[in-house]
């Protein structure tokens, strides 16, 4: 479990870095505003995930 544990923490960050970056972008660009509202509540979910899984694994490697 734990080398699973230690590729899914980094998976779950950069899934939000990425969605984060690319809602950034599209709103530099002047994209559709619909598109980086839909973005940034990926993001937010993503971050529920993320922080989900961190908890997760800090509650399994203490047991």
């Amino acid at each position: 479990m734990n080398s699973f544990a230690d590729i899914l923490v980094p998976v779950a960050v950069l899934a939000v870095a990425i969605v984060l970056l690319l809602g950034l972008v599209n709103m530099l660009r002047g994209g559709d505003a619909s598109k980086s509202q839909h973005l940034m509540r990926l993001r937010v979910l993503l971050q529920f995930v993320a922080i989900i899984v961190i908890m997760g694994v800090i509650w399994w490697r203490a047991a």
